[in-house]
């Protein structure tokens, strides 16, 4: 992935209408306020140093998937409310829609360091359709565009993609350019060993990335209900746990290609199995080749956990992403908080790299307390990361200027 010019390399900012994309996508209660709003936190630097210099901020952020219409439980009110209180003054509020003369009034009247919020992006259906129209308005709105929002980097939408054919400089802002320096060198220069601890149900939402790990990394862990379908294609039984019938064969023929490559997929030594999928279920532990036909495996066990130890300290480099069971329910988190508490122990320590990534594996961190800040890097990206590692372009990356490029501007 080549580095991409970033709003350190453009200086003349002041007076410029810089377009900035942000993901915005807080989760809401059901009052409507914000219930973690670290998506915000993270482009606020971004934000700051742009009105430090000058410049002239229009913020563009989805909120949902209103899917092309006005709803109205899904208006940026929640997010406007939040930037008041971090901006202060700066920030001079939000428009009831996203494009139009009252938008083109509000811009043009914003002042050196203002800040100012459109309402949600895909209220309008040209948005996620790319339509070209609709991205040239978006482009006329700006002088500068600056893509901050990694989270949907994947999407060739109008806000991510179309607007940056339109309208130049286009830019990373310094969230953007820290996802692409810290995910990169996972597939171009890890310090090794580098072990991948890969978890999540599904094995058919990740068979691309964990083809793509097998090549480079010296150890793969497979965690949660995925690696059922591998233990299915080792002909062990796996009684009533999730499998995936039409990944079996897939699964085997990634066992078949880490023993030509001399790669270990690790996929534990026991499980704990449950008579139901409920917290009060009635549990065992039993090894991974003797899961009772009457009984479903949603965590892994201790003996799991003691050999992943040994596995994450020899480590130089870890990738972690998705968690080892059903860890929202307590008598199956242990294997989740586990790998969570050592994966963060050993960046201290080792002075470990150490990227984490996936909605999942960021709600557990918060559900058990790990603070972000204990991990070398925790990715703002569910399904962009995963893409980005599985070797595929992102849109929303590919469309900024390269850092080989000049800005003349």
């Amino acid at each position: 992935m080549t580095l991409k010019k970033t709003i350190r390399d453009f200086t003349d900012w002041a007076g410029k209408r810089v377009l900035l994309r942000v993901d915005f996508n807080v989760p809401l209660n059901a009052s409507g306020e914000i219930t973690d709003a670290s998506r915000i936190e993270e482009s606020l630097p971004t934000i700051q140093y742009l009105q430090d210099l000058g410049a002239r901020i229009i913020l563009v952020s989805h909120l949902g998937r209103p899917k092309g219409t006005v709803v109205e439980s899904m208006r940026l009110t929640p997010v406007a409310k939040y930037l008041a209180t971090a901006l202060g003054s700066a920030f001079v509020g939000k428009t009831e829609t996203v494009v139009g003369d009252d938008v083109q009034t509000r811009v043009q009247t914003l002042q050196d360091g203002q800040v100012l919020l459109l309402e949600n992006i895909r209220f309008e259906p040209g948005e996620e359709a790319n339509e070209a129209g609709f991205a040239k308005q978006l482009a006329a709105l700006a002088d500068v565009y600056v893509n901050d929002a990694f989270g949907t980097a994947h999407r060739a939408h109008a806000s991510t993609e179309g607007v940056a054919h339109y309208l130049s400089p286009a830019l990373a802002g310094f969230l953007m350019d820290k996802e692409i320096r810290s995910l990169t060198p996972l597939l171009k220069s890890p310090e090794r060993p580098f072990t991948a601890i890969i978890g999540g149900s599904k094995i058919s939402s990740k068979f691309g990335v964990l083809s793509t790990l097998l090549t480079v990394a010296d150890t793969l862990v497979i965690g949660g209900g995925m690696m059922f379908t591998f233990l299915a294609a080792q002909g062990f039984g796996i009684g009533k746990s999730m499998v995936e019938l039409d990944f079996v064969s897939k699964a085997e023929a990634l066992l078949k290609q880490a023993n030509g490559l001399g790669k270990q997929i690790w996929l534990g030594e026991d499980l704990v199995v449950a008579d139901r999928f409920a917290p009060d279920a009635s549990t065992q532990t039993v090894s991974v080749c003797s899961i009772p036909e009457d009984m479903m495996a949603l965590d892994i066990g201790p003996k799991s956990c003691a050999s992943l130890i040994p596995i994450i300290n020899a480590s130089k480099t870890i990738l972690w992403n998705g968690p080892m069971g059903v860890f929202e329910m307590p008598v199956f988190a242990n294997g989740t908080k586990t790998i969570a508490e050592a994966v963060a122990r050993w960046t201290k320590e080792h002075h470990g790299f150490s990227v984490l990534g996936g909605g999942d594996t960021l709600a557990a961190l918060e559900l058990f307390h790990i603070g972000h800040e204990r991990f070398t890097h925790v990715s703002t990206g569910g399904g962009a990361s995963l893409e980005f590692l599985e070797g595929i372009t992102l849109p929303g990356i590919a469309v900024l200027d390269d850092a080989t490029t000049l800005i003349t501007r």
